[in-house]
């Protein structure tokens, strides 16, 4: 079940930070991607930073998801228009 729950949650994740970033998700394969990869830049920016906001699916979401815009902002800028 805990695969099933993190598959969601950085499907969510991803899907946020593409409404966030660029007003318009990027399909399931590509929300999911950079929603886990989110979850786990996240965890480690906020932990450097001393946040943590606990194991509850909020806490994992919004880490991911702040995870997540960090990774798609940073991707924007090797991105040439």
């Amino acid at each position: 079940m805990g695969i099933i729950i993190g598959i969601l949650i950085g499907a969510l994740a991803g899907f946020l930070a593409g409404k966030i970033m660029k007003g318009a998700g990027f399909g399931f394969v590509v929300n999911l991607i950079v929603g886990i990869a989110g979850g786990f830049i996240g965890g480690n920016v906020l932990s450097w930073l001393g946040i943590h906001w606990g194991s509850t699916i909020v806490g994992q979401i919004v880490t991911a998801v702040i995870g997540a815009v960090l990774l798609l902002w940073v991707i924007s800028l090797f991105k040439k228009k």
